[in-house]
């Protein structure tokens, strides 16, 4: 009725509405562009000795923002020393391989120096382990040497409501880890000699890292967690310390003298169009890994 009554001013509301909706738009992402520019240009507006900073946060699901992190520091010629400060349980295997090979990549060229949060563990583990040293607080949880599969099984359900699955497969094992059936013990053995190869390939990792006897990781690696305190105690862990006190060891490590000074990079944020689009790449990996358990295998805990 409104409109009847009144075209042109109904008309002149709904482009009033379109026209604000698009420069709201436009600003959020003006805005968004204009924070990512700040976030970066620290990075090139510093000066001198420096210690770079770089957060390993969260599950380990995709490597490259860390791994970009730190050929960016790598390259840097007033970065002479890093540091990682990790607060992760765990992630999947690939990706902390890929960060563990970068950091080891690096310390030929710069220090690294790894400061534990709450908790280091699993893949978090992993990849402190390739770093020059180890600073944990007292309380942080770390260790954690070993692999998991995990998965639910819902064919006791499906048989209760009357629902079947039909599967068509190329092998045996094409459909290994169903959540509809019954694992067989031929798949439960390949699955097990799975977990003890990439345990071993962890194991391997630590004791080349941190230079200790393959035995010695060996009776560390039944996927205990450990106190930063015991951690210290049986090699894991080189010193005691807080952030500050990593990064004043890592400039000490590589000469720099006098007030360490510091750039920090922040893991990437997402724009207002990339978060409208659909949320960040890890937390999509993460959906993907609660509905499909076996998309990946996870090195310890994850969120």
């Amino acid at each position: 009725m409104f409109s009847r009554r009144h075209p042109f001013l109904f008309f002149s509301l709904i482009m009033c509405a379109i026209c604000a909706s698009a420069f709201i738009f436009i600003s959020l992402i003006v805005a968004s562009a204009v924070n990512s520019s700040n976030r970066n240009s620290s990075f090139y507006t510093a000066r001198g000795d420096l210690v770079g900073i770089i957060d390993v946060t969260g599950v380990i699901a995709d490597s490259r923002n860390v791994i970009n992190q730190i050929k960016q520091l790598r390259e840097n010629k007033s970065v002479k020393a890093v540091v990682l400060r990790i607060d992760s349980p765990g992630g999947t295997v690939g990706p902390a391989q890929e960060i563990y090979r970068e950091v080891r990549k690096t310390i030929g060229t710069k220090k690294i120096v790894v400061s534990m949060g709450t908790v280091a563990a699993s893949g978090g583990y992993y990849i402190a382990a390739a770093a020059d040293g180890i600073m944990a607080n007292p309380g942080t949880i770390t260790g954690s040497i070993g692999v998991i599969i995990e998965y639910t099984n819902f064919k006791q359900l499906l048989d209760k409501i009357g629902v079947a699955s039909v599967v068509i497969k190329s092998g045996d094992f094409k459909d290994v880890g169903s959540p509809v059936r019954e694992m067989t013990e031929k798949e439960e053995t390949f699955l097990q000699n799975f977990v003890d190869q990439t345990r071993q390939q962890f194991v391997r990792a630590v004791a080349d890292g941190r230079k200790m006897p393959i035995e010695q990781v060996e009776s560390l690696a039944d996927g205990r967690i450990f106190t930063g305190e015991e951690a210290k105690e049986n090699g894991l862990v080189d010193r005691l310390g807080n952030l500050e006190d990593a990064i004043e060891w890592a400039g000490r490590m590589a000469g720099i003298e006098g007030k360490i000074n510091t750039i920090y990079l922040h893991e990437k944020r997402f724009t207002f169009l990339e978060e409208l689009l659909g949320a960040s790449q890890k937390s999509f990996i993460n959906r993907i890994f609660q509905r499909y358990p076996l998309a990946s295998y996870i090195m310890g805990p994850s969120d």
